[in-house]
């Protein structure tokens, strides 16, 4: 379960988020929208660990993310937008790090690496180095490396950028199995039709504020207009939010 508490924060006289509260729950896949510039990757680099609030608190299977910091951040598998990985090691020595680094066994190392190089179809390249690979396969071999100590929660920013058809696809699918059995997914993401395909509910963010919340039939409801695509809910809602503003 993720609890983001009165979330707020600023940069100088800019709030970039600003009273953001918000409960996703155990196994959901919780999707996370809203304009450039509106406070996703700031309230995902809080929830993360990587920025500290103003204000308020994230909660992550209710260890608090500002008083038991390392705790907390050992519950999640962050997945960034961009891969920044240290390219002069191969493909398994980089999963060795990120395992070393959240205390997996050697045991689980070599079970859960193959599995997930496998399933990430990175098995054939796993010896070579990380600078020979294509953005792609860097984007996975980072998803690989988050769902290595196979962590209870999720957080991702943009999951599907610089990925193929065939491996959004797949990582789609990976989203849903683990979903399935139990784990909590926190996902931003421009890419509309993905969070109406596989979220169960959606937060919309403007202006550092979360505007609205609840499944895609909740959000229809809400919409003024009678309408059946996110996109156009999505719209809407944005464009109310700025006259309002």
């Amino acid at each position: 379960m993720i609890k983001l508490i009165n979330l707020s924060k600023q940069f100088g006289s800019h709030t970039a988020i600003n009273n953001v509260h918000l409960t996703v729950n155990v196994g959901e896949i919780f999707g996370f929208i809203g304009p450039n510039g509106a406070g996703k990757t700031t309230t995902i680099q809080i929830m993360a660990g990587l920025l500290l609030p103003s204000s308020g608190n994230v909660l992550l299977s209710d260890i608090s993310m500002n008083d038991h910091p390392v705790k907390a951040k050992q519950l999640v598998g962050y997945i960034p937008d961009r891969p920044f990985i240290y390219e002069k090691l191969t493909g398994i020595e980089y999963l060795r790090f990120i395992g070393d680094f959240y205390h997996v066994s050697n045991s689980d190392f070599k079970t859960r690496s193959q599995e997930l190089l496998v399933q990430f179809a990175l098995m054939d390249r796993q010896n070579e180095l990380i600078e020979a690979y294509s953005h792609g396969m860097k984007q996975r071999l980072i998803m690989a490396s988050a769902l290595l100590h196979d962590p209870p929660i999720i957080i991702v920013d943009e999951p599907m950028v610089g990925l193929d058809p065939v491996a959004i696809k797949l990582v789609r699918d990976i989203f849903q199995q683990r979903s399935a059995q139990g784990t909590t997914i926190f996902m931003s993401t421009h890419t509309l039709s993905l969070a109406e395909q596989i979220c169960h509910r959606v937060g919309i963010i403007h202006k550092g504020q979360l505007i609205a919340t609840g499944t895609i039939d909740e959000l229809k409801a809400s919409a003024k207009k009678g309408t059946s695509d996110l996109e156009d809910i999505f719209f809407q809602l944005t464009i109310e939010n700025t006259k309002e503003g």
